[in-house]
């Protein structure tokens, strides 16, 4: 295990152990692997997935030279799957790689059962109408399924799954769970041992943040009918409070207090999001239910009862200007806090899977624990079928982004490439392929995007000339930087899924070349 260890050493510390180890017993399937797909099975290779397999029929030619950087001249007339699985192969032994020489298209038709063995696919290149199919089958699979694709100038990336939960979802920004306005008993009588009006200088600027705006939340409580501030007055009047108590300008641990008072101001209690994910019906659990819906029903069950209304601690202090006797000593009241918190939380699961007859141990110590600490932050994504969103877009955010000066390029590249595709099933060809032909070919896809507007119930809705001529300029065309952008942000979504790590989009990520921007639409 070792070695392992030291070659993702790097990226351990993004996800730690847990979510590589998930990585290394994933399994992923490639369809088609030009530059769009090869870009990013790279990327996943090199991280150290499990297992690979690259799914396309098609022959290496001289045009795919000039942008896919997995092939060389050697390899022209061979099997395109069978290059680029060596090339991907060479990057990192660990992983296992193979390749089927079958066309995508006639494996959805033909062997839709054979997508049931990968943890996740990823789609890259299809159109539209093979998008819907491979949908439906990994959706019934319970297979993961990123779609991704270049075209010219533009791109998207969409993941498809039925739901996704999120336990580590490490948000950028986040409340420290510090429980200023509402310690729990060990804490406010630690809090009480400590005078606030101490003559000694040293241990007046020694005093942790914790401890004075616990005292002076207090304080202000007693004072104002066991409210606290909510108003700007009164949150200011609350930090001049703080303020007064300094007796010297170098006390850096009030002047901490006074920056970190908002804290005291949170609300108390959890969240409206968190509410909304107790109060799903999937916590009502039964013996099929996923380890996250159990451990959310006994939150729910923990949050009604032991906790008063609060999630199980965190148990972790930031750091903050204080004597070290009374840091480590706060430091292990959060802790043991955290650890009843724990076990009170593992009771409740044991007896949860108990009741739906399960394995009473079937969720392991370390899982419990794990979404303990992250209990405010559980994240659950739900997507819609990629055939719902074709079919019946959310009409007012699709007329929003038609009208939105910041989002009219990017929802006009999304309708035109689902008219580049039904202009290729009507005429067996993209816009703008072949030399010779290009006004007949711009009035042709002028007219199926303002049909397909039509249809979507943006009935007189238009897009400009200018961005339906440069979709023609396009011919289809996968360049190599757009390729290795869309790639880069499907690998990265690949990984957030596998690891169950972050937050993954939720919307149809769209590349913009012509105004280097990048939007996700929620259609």
């Amino acid at each position: 295990m070792a070695e392992p260890k030291i070659k993702y050493d790097r990226q351990l510390r993004i996800w730690g152990e847990q979510g590589q180890t998930a990585l290394e017993k994933s399994s992923i399937c490639l369809l088609n692997c030009g530059p769009t797909g090869s870009e990013t099975l790279k990327n996943l290779v090199l991280g150290g997935v499990g297992s690979v397999t690259v799914v396309d029929g098609s022959k290496l030619e001289l045009g795919d030279l000039g942008n896919n950087f997995m092939v060389d001249e050697s390899s022209v007339g061979q099997s395109k799957a069978k290059t680029v699985c060596a090339f991907l192969q060479e990057l990192n032994d660990a992983v296992k790689a193979k390749f089927i020489e079958e066309h995508p298209e006639e494996l959805i038709e033909s062997t839709p059962s054979f997508f049931s063995q990968f943890t996740l696919v990823v789609a890259t290149q299809l159109v539209e109408d093979s998008m819907v199919k491979l949908d439906k089958i990994c959706r019934d699979a319970n297979v993961m399924l990123i779609f991704a694709r270049s075209y010219g100038l533009t791109g998207f990336v969409r993941i498809s799954v039925k739901e996704h939960t999120v336990i580590e979802s490490k948000p950028d920004h986040f409340l420290d769970d510090l429980r200023l306005n509402n310690p729990w008993p060990e804490l406010r009588r630690f809090a009480e041992t400590i005078d606030l009006d101490v003559a000694d200088p040293v241990a007046h600027k020694h005093t942790p943040y914790i401890i004075i705006l616990i005292k002076m939340a207090e304080q202000w409580a007693k004072c104002h009918g066991g409210t606290l501030p909510s108003t700007r007055e009164a949150k200011k009047e609350f930090k001049d409070l703080i303020k007064a108590r300094m007796i010297a300008s170098d006390e850096d641990n009030y002047k901490e207090a006074i920056e970190a008072s908002f804290k005291v101001f949170a609300p108390r209690g959890i969240s409206p999001h968190l509410q909304q994910i107790i109060n799903d019906s999937f916590a009502e659990v039964n013996s099929s239910s996923s380890e996250f819906w159990v451990m959310v029903a006994a939150l729910k069950e923990f949050i009604s009862n032991e906790g008063g209304g609060e999630v199980p601690l965190e148990g972790s202090i930031p750091d903050m200007t204080s004597s070290t006797e009374l840091y480590v000593n706060l430091q292990k009241i959060y802790q043991a806090k955290a650890e009843a918190d724990f076990l009170v939380m593992e009771q409740c699961v044991r007896k949860i899977l108990k009741k739906i007859g399960r394995d009473p141990d079937s969720i392991s110590k370390a899982n419990i624990k794990s979404f303990c600490k992250n209990a405010r932050k559980v994240k659950v994504c739900r997507y819609r079928p990629i055939e719902d969103e074709f079919n019946s877009p959310i009409l007012p955010e699709l007329q929003k982004y038609l009208t939105d000066e910041d989002y009219c390029v990017a929802v006009g590249f999304y309708i035109l490439l689902r008219a580049a595709d039904r202009y290729a099933a009507n005429y067996n060809n993209f816009p703008g392929q072949f030399d010779g032909e290009m006004d007949e070919d711009i009035s042709r896809l002028k007219t199926i995007a303002v049909t397909l507007l039509g249809d979507l119930g943006c009935n007189g809705s238009t897009l400009t000339e200018d961005l339906i001529n440069e979709m023609c300029r396009y011919g289809a065309a996968e360049l190599h930087a757009v390729a290795a952008y869309v790639g880069g942000i499907a690998s990265q979504e690949v990984i957030k899924l596998i690891t169950r790590q972050f937050v993954p989009m939720c919307g149809t990520f769209i590349f913009n070349g012509i105004d280097h921007k990048s939007q996700l639409l929620s259609l």
